[in-house]
């Protein structure tokens, strides 16, 4: 332990010692000196490889590729669902999304209102995370955290916001899925949650701003900071400045949009959409902004820091902003770049910096993690789906295991109802409209090119039946036929206009 590491544990130590004869003794038993602080980002849409760090050479983040420099980068992470809600509540709960309900993004529609001619009926969903649920907010709180929320939410109504699922400050976090009020990602924001700054200020830099203010609020104490970026969802908007910059950036080097298809939609192939440059660098700067307070602070040594996205990178609609390959698909899709994530992890007391973890990691991981860094416990008789990273990223293994996924919906990106099991380097999808069944060896097709499900029957038999098995056991629900199914008739699943 260093010096300034003794210090800050002493000044704890003093500090809840007070606290308990201020008449907060829950508050000083719970909280204890040596807990790390956590700061996790949670950016919205972005896929694995739009970081510099994961290989892109047109967008730049450079905060984000020196926070892998110095912690754990992991090749394999995935997210819990190919759409953002079931990820987010996932998060907050570690459990699967099918546990919770929520299987789909909080606004789309029920089965009694579709109106969408396809072959199925999307399942029903949960449209909030539950109040009696044990979040990780509440169950850091319990262990002495201050606990701060800012950004994105999108886990339920007011009634159901961050506030009341364990977080004292709640910045910016409501129902919506987006920043689609006022300004949209400028001042003025419309937001109930996040007082309007000065005309044209610009969300992700504020949400920052707030997100350090916190910090500096509560560095006498064990804190969590969940900063949910809004950023890089559409609406696809970005600075002046920036987007000017990969506009330049984008002629120097000769780049210029190429498409190839994922089923019946058009797929983008080259990363040179100058506004998602644009927007991508915001983020890394806001993300910048925060670690760069933990610096001046000498809070970054004991700080665990955790950096991931809700699902992969928007390829197939609504603008098109990013590429993912070399991985298949994007948003909305089981393929690779649908639930495939960045995943960097820092906290220079226990993770060796320069780490890469190849072990498969998913949402539900998150919970059991931090509760273990921070010495909490869950909540007598709470199931909890994932488990503990920490034996990975002190350089040590897990025990093997399977991923699975299950989106009984028809996302807005061309995508249709699938589940999914990944054990070892072999991934099975199952296609929820006809039973059809698709087998990948990650390990040599990465970008899931080639089926092998026909050569290899076996294998297929006993993935389908671990993953059946699963869904039995977590209460999946499945979609049902859609009576006003008309084969002749588009099935509103279009190309790019």
């Amino acid at each position: 332990m260093t010096i300034s590491r003794r210090l800050r544990s002493l000044c704890r130590a003093l500090l809840y010692a007070a606290l308990g004869a201020g008449g907060f003794p829950t508050l000083a038993a719970a909280a204890d000196a040596t807990q790390p602080n956590i700061v996790f980002f949670l950016v919205d849409d972005l896929g694995r490889h739009d970081l510099g760090c994961y290989g892109s050479t047109f967008y730049e983040t450079p905060h984000l590729d020196r926070l892998a420099r110095e912690g754990a980068r992991c090749t394999a992470a995935y997210a819990a669902c190919p759409v953002c809600s079931p990820t987010r509540a996932s998060i907050m709960s570690g459990q699967w999304p099918q546990r919770t309900g929520v299987t789909d993004y909080i606004g789309a529609a029920a089965p009694e209102k579709w109106n969408r001619n396809t072959k199925l009926l999307p399942a029903a969903y949960a449209d909030r995370l539950g109040l009696d649920e044990p979040t990780l907010a509440k169950a850091l709180k319990a262990a002495g955290y201050a606990t701060f929320f800012a950004g994105k939410w999108h886990l339920g109504p007011e009634g159901w916001w961050p506030e009341n699922q364990g977080f004292d400050i709640n910045r910016g976090g409501v129902t919506r899925g987006a920043p689609n009020a006022g300004g949209k990602y400028f001042s003025p924001y419309g937001n109930p949650r996040l007082p309007d700054g000065p005309p044209g200020e610009h969300l992700p830099d504020r949400l920052a701003r707030e997100t350090a203010k916190f910090i500096e609020d509560n560095r006498q104490r064990p804190f969590f900071a969940y900063f949910a970026l809004y950023s890089v969802h559409t609406p696809l908007m970005a600075r002046d400045d920036l987007q000017k910059k990969y506009e330049a950036k984008r002629r120097r080097l000769g780049l210029e949009p190429k498409w190839g298809r994922e089923g019946e939609r058009d797929v983008r192939l080259v990363q040179e959409h100058a506004v998602y440059a644009g927007m991508v660098e915001a983020m890394d700067q806001a993300v910048g902004k925060v670690l760069d307070k933990l610096d001046e602070l000498g809070l970054a040594e004991n700080t665990l820091v955790i950096f991931t996205s809700d699902n992969g990178g928007l390829s197939t609609s609504e603008g098109w902003p990013t590429s993912n390959l070399p991985l298949r698909g994007g948003k909305g899709w089981m393929y690779e770049g649908g639930v495939g994530e960045p995943l960097l992890v820092r906290w220079p007391e226990v993770v060796k910096a320069g780490t890469v973890v190849d072990t498969p990691v998913s949402s539900p991981d998150f919970f059991p993690t931090l509760l273990e860094a921070a010495g909490a416990k869950p909540h007598p008789g709470q199931t909890l789906d994932g488990q503990s990273l920490m034996p990975l990223f002190k350089g040590g293994e897990s025990p093997e295991r399977a991923l699975f996924w299950h989106y009984p919906h028809y996302g807005n990106q061309g995508g249709a109802p699938g589940a999914a099991i990944r054990r070892g380097d072999w991934k099975l999808i199952e296609w929820l409209e006809d039973g059809r069944a698709e087998l990948f060896d990650l390990a040599a097709d990465p970008g899931e090119q080639i089926d092998l499900a026909a050569e290899q029957p076996e294998r297929v038999a006993k993935l389908r039946a671990e993953l059946h098995d699963w869904q039995r056991e977590v209460g999946a629900k499945f979609p049902a036929p859609n009576p006003a199914y008309d084969p002749a008739k588009p099935s509103g699943r279009a190309a790019r206009k």
